[in-house]
């Protein structure tokens, strides 16, 4: 391993460097127990001189975070310093890729790390938030400890601020390992090609068969795509987050993508605010950095509810539908079973401008399910009636045949042929480019 550290004289907490390993990319460490970490104006310039070198090489930019914010005995200028490196690292975006390690207490300013990254592993002993404990109980009256108020766990299953999360520091920097072996250096950049034996005329029957009799009967998304991809590798993003919609990495034929899917197992696959920030989040990530994105889609609708409509599941939603619209890497979508109303325009939909629309014999694409659509339409009908108008639904409406004569889908597709399928959609859309139209930037809702 080469390492070239940067302004390394200078006093602080941080120390930045050049390395090689595990690629080549600009390495930042903000930690020094003797101080909690404190952030001095020098550690504001450091940072800031790493983000700035990062983005000139155009090489990733990685870190490790142990901080308890700015040295108070510094005052404003280390609170300035910080600003500084802030607006460095949100000028890496989506240029050069920014993963972090949460390796102790992340407080304050530092903690908005975690959410300017793209990436951000997490320790068990870890922690971070803007207020702690102390200013939560003067504000609220209610005591926390620092593990309840941002502890790994936390940002693992309820905020999604954690990415990943590692047992130590071995797994954390193996896990930033894996993660750089799959994407490109800076935007500019194709993902590498993975080596793999893995066939890819490699027929799936195990992933038709999956699929329960039952239209609402649950199973598992993961292992559909695991068949397709290659070696059954993935590695998930905010996995314990949203488990509605799955995130990931793999490859296809060697094509590095990214997998976003709805997930039954998990509330019927319906899409919620979680789901849709979770899978925006990604699906901007991979089209800054040129990964193709494959999508599955099983999910009855966006999840109802007072409580979700209250807190902008409309603004959230989308979300969503910005991120797969203005995506201009290959998109392949593969609907399994059902995709309705709202919810199918969200999922990458062929009027959403997908390049390769498929569909199983399962899939059942609509404004809504038979039963639904019945309630609605013949309400005050007794139920013999009603169930053989369900019938005529589903078979006039509710089958992917009618959505290809109208052009929603490309092909209907064995599933056993899905992987191939994939892989001969990839090959034939490497060359694809798209040139965006002049303008600063759209005003996403965030």
């Amino acid at each position: 391993m080469t390492t070239l550290g940067i302004r390394s004289q200078a006093p602080g907490s941080v120390t930045v460097e050049i390395t090689d390993s595990p690629v080549s990319c600009v390495a930042f460490h903000i930690e020094d127990p003797a101080t909690s970490g404190a952030l001095l104006p020098e550690d504001g310039e450091k940072l800031t001189a790493a983000a700035q070198t990062a983005l000139e090489k155009r090489i990733p930019l990685v870190g490790t975070i142990a901080s308890s914010g700015a040295d108070i005995r510094s005052g404003i200028s280390a609170v300035s310093g910080w600003g500084h490196a802030a607006k460095a690292f949100v000028e890496c975006s989506g240029v050069v890729p920014m993963i972090f390690s949460a390796r102790g207490a992340v407080v304050s300013g530092p903690a908005l790390l975690c959410g300017i990254a793209d990436f951000t592993i997490m320790l068990p002993n870890s922690y971070a938030f803007v207020s702690g404990p102390a200013m939560v109980e003067q504000f609220t009256g209610v005591p926390v400890d620092v593990h309840t108020l941002g502890g790994a766990d936390i940002h693992r299953s309820e905020t999604g601020a954690a990415s990943f999360m590692a047992a130590d520091a071995e797994e954390s920097d193996a896990t930033l390992a894996e993660l750089l072996s799959l994407l490109p250096s800076h935007n500019f950049e194709l993902p590498p090609r993975i080596p793999t034996s893995d066939s890819a005329h490699r027929r799936v029957p195990e992933a038709g068969a999956i699929l329960p009799e039952a239209t609402s009967g649950g199973y598992d998304m993961k292992a559909i795509l695991s068949a397709v991809a290659d070696d059954g590798y993935l590695l998930e993003v905010r996995e314990f987050w949203a488990q509605n919609i799955i995130t990931a990495f793999g490859s296809v034929g060697g094509w590095t993508v990214g997998f976003v899917a709805n997930q039954p197992q998990v509330l019927a696959g319906t899409l919620n605010i979680a789901a849709s920030q979770k899978a925006a989040r990604f699906v901007r990530f991979c089209d800054a950095f040129n990964i193709p994105l494959v999508t599955f889609v099983d999910t009855p609708g966006f999840q109802p509810g007072k409580d979700l409509e209250w807190r902008g599941m409309i603004r959230h939603g989308a979300q969503l539908v910005f991120a797969y619209a203005e995506a201009t890497v290959p998109r392949v979508n593969i609907t399994v079973r059902k995709s309705y109303g709202g919810a199918y325009i969200v999922m990458d939909s062929k009027k959403m401008g997908n390049d390769v629309a498929l569909a199983w014999p399962t899939a059942e694409i609509a404004v809504m399910g038979a039963k639904g659509a019945v309630g609605i339409l013949h309400r005050n009908e007794d139920e013999e009636a009603r169930l053989a108008h369900e019938e005529a639904y589903a078979e006039r409406l509710l089958n992917p045949y009618i959505a290809a004569e109208r052009g929603s889908v490309d092909r209907v597709i064995d599933p056993a042929d899905t992987r191939s399928e994939v892989i001969r959609a990839l090959d034939a859309l490497s060359t694809k480019r798209e040139n965006l139209p002049r303008r600063r930037h759209s005003n996403t809702p965030l």
